[in-house]
């Protein structure tokens, strides 16, 4: 009877045991600690948390994955003139995980940065980002200012550096959609609309490459053919941070008109996604890390990461164009839509397609001819672009330049 106790004790221990460990580590706070070299955040934890830190790219992001973990509150965000950090978002990562992303405002590289983490206590969690390049930046800028002070004869005035010149710029890659032996569709009086897309697209260009803090990169500047994906590339090797396609629809009904602004359908996204996963060269570039060492299962994850992160990002941008063509123009659809355009389909370029009007709607086809509308129409698109990066980037940021 004692033994029959004794295992009784034992396996219920077994079980209270099995439960305290069943319970998820809880994220209780954040919070950040930033100098000159040092940008460090901690995390108070109920347990020390087994996790895993990397970076990613085209957005730039650190992911901070810690198991069998949730939140006990929101975390807190840095603030608006935190030099790295921009925005803390939080998710579920194969149902038990807890998944922290933080939004970088410049691009983390090994050449200037390295990144630790390490559970200094048993309730908290650091992540370490010391920059390389800063100390030796303030010791020339120490340097710098020793020799201002010596008096010098015939010295030339310092040029001032301006916040236009120290913005990095934001590049749009533009699309004039057909060319060459594709004239796209044509309108009653025969306009064809791969002249109406370079001309809109070339007022447009002039109008992004006049402003500061942007910059325009032209898919095709001339009336010739560029393949689907062969555009897509294009975009990625000027390094863009946003695609837009211009078209000008058509439809048996010639009295249907207005403008419709697309971004790419989640099948779209998920074919797109398989092709690319096919091709771990491209992925690992992608993602910004490498997959070769990394099981199926992960690398999806990290790329679907990236390309949930370039959806969200062009839905947000095309519902800022949308707005802006609101009291411009008709619209044909008062909401975003959703489409698997090939040009779409790049998984870390967010990406939009504007149809600027119906050219088989005879009164269109007019306004499109008119240089004046076609004006319009890229003033109209500049618009909603320029909202779209005022609002999306921190201040202190690419488009820190922008005098709205």
């Amino acid at each position: 009877m004692r033994n029959y106790g004794k295992i009784l004790f034992f396996f219920v221990l077994q079980i209270v045991s099995m439960s305290l460990c069943a319970q998820p580590l809880s994220v209780n706070a954040l919070q950040f600690n930033t100098t000159a070299t040092q940008n460090e955040m901690i995390f108070e934890v109920s347990a020390s948390p087994q996790h895993r830190v990397f970076v990613m790219n085209n957005p730039s992001r650190l992911v901070i994955d810690i198991n069998h973990a949730q939140l006990a509150h929101a975390l807190a965000q840095p603030s608006h003139d935190h030099p790295l950090f921009a925005r803390v978002r939080t998710g579920v990562k194969d149902k038990t995980d807890l998944r922290v992303v933080v939004d970088l405002k410049t691009p983390i590289t090994a050449e200037k940065f390295t990144l630790k983490s390490n559970n200094k206590e048993e309730h908290r969690l650091v992540v370490d980002l010391n920059a390389l390049v800063a100390a030796e930046g303030q010791e020339k800028q120490e340097k710098f200012a020793e020799s201002e002070s010596q008096p010098t004869e015939n010295k030339a005035t310092p040029k001032k550096v301006t916040a236009t010149e120290k913005a990095v710029r934001m590049i749009v890659a533009i699309d004039p959609g057909h060319g060459g032996n594709d004239p796209g569709a044509r309108g009653v009086q025969g306009t064809e609309e791969k002249i109406i897309t370079l001309s809109i697209a070339k007022k447009l260009e002039a109008l992004i490459n006049n402003q500061p803090g942007m910059k325009a990169v032209m898919v095709r500047k001339g009336d010739y053919y560029v393949g689907l994906r062969e555009r897509m590339e294009i975009a990625r090797a000027a390094k863009a941070d946003l695609f837009i396609s211009i078209h000008a629809d058509a439809f048996h009904d010639t009295e249907i008109k207005g403008v419709s602004v697309y971004t790419l359908s989640t099948n779209g996204a998920s074919s797109e996604a398989a092709r690319w996963l096919a091709d771990s060269e491209n992925a690992s570039d992608m993602v910004g890390v490498s997959l070769h060492d990394k099981a199926d299962d992960l690398a999806s994850t990290l790329f679907d990461l990236t390309q949930k992160d370039t959806r969200e990002a062009s839905v947000n941008v095309a519902n800022h164009v949308l707005k802006s063509f609101t009291n411009a123009s008709q619209l044909h659809k008062d909401t975003v839509q959703k489409a698997g355009f090939m040009v779409l389909k790049s998984p870390d370029i967010p990406s939009i397609l504007v149809e600027t009007a119906f050219i088989s709607n005879p009164s269109e086809e007019q306004n499109l001819l008119s240089n004046q509308y076609q004006s319009k129409l890229a003033n109209t698109i500049f618009k909603g672009l320029r909202n779209y990066f005022k609002e999306a980037s921190p201040l202190d940021s690419k488009v820190a330049a922008l005098a709205l």
